[in-house]
């Protein structure tokens, strides 16, 4: 299973960042993945140029925008990353072939938009994950704060299971309580937050402690 890093453009990294960001990757084997903020070759290849190894692109709605990723994503013949190299390719001979086998694309699923286009957006190659997201996916059905809400878990749950049908890798937001469940229909990337971990591990601490002491 792939442990990796995640930063997120929305919040406080800039592109100044990325390069010491994915150094510290490269330096613990972990793998480093930034999530931008748009839908734009020239941002998604720039990232890739800092030492990224993996994107992670939101609202991907239609076919066309998931082609959009690729061509930012990928060297040709794949795509039109503009032909540079990030630090990996220095010394070797044949990164624009390693890059292209190598280079993570996930596309976020994260509009009713995307779901309605789903059948013409898994008929694009390149995409490595398509990741459905629940909180955002919820929003565009105007269901704000109300992931189970039953109409939202059934889109979700048919957008995964028609991204496995398809042979394609299926993502999505996974805590202790569910992810048993997406495994077995076929889902194979996980996001998770460590918040629930770190609460379960306090929580346990404080009993075991006054449990002690009496």
């Amino acid at each position: 299973m792939m442990a990796g890093i995640t930063a997120n453009s929305n919040g406080p990294v800039d592109a100044a960042d990325l390069g010491n960001l994915t150094r510290a990757c490269d330096i613990w084997g972990m793998t480093s993945v930034v999530r931008v903020n748009k839908n734009d070759q020239g941002l998604i290849y720039r990232t890739l140029d800092r030492g990224t190894q993996g994107i992670i692109v939101p609202h991907v709605d239609t076919a066309e925008e998931a082609q959009n990723v690729v061509n930012g994503g990928k060297f040709a013949p794949l795509g039109r990353r503009g032909l540079f190299t990030s630090r990996q390719g220095y010394g070797t001979t044949d990164f624009l072939d390693r890059a292209n086998e190598e280079t993570l694309l996930v596309a976020l699923i994260e509009d009713i938009k995307a779901w309605e286009n789903l059948d013409s957006i898994l008929e694009v190659g390149g995409l490595d994950v398509l990741f459905v997201a629940p909180s955002d996916f919820a929003a565009s059905m105007g269901h704000i704060g109300e992931v189970g809400h039953p109409d939202v878990q059934a889109k979700i749950n048919d957008a995964l299971s028609r991204i496995v049908a398809a042979g394609r890798h299926a993502g999505t937001l996974a805590f202790a309580g569910n992810v048993e469940k997406y495994a077995a229909m076929g889902v194979r990337f996980f996001y998770t937050a460590t918040t629930p971990w770190i609460t379960a591990g306090a929580k346990d601490f404080m009993a075991r402690a006054h449990k002690a002491i009496g």
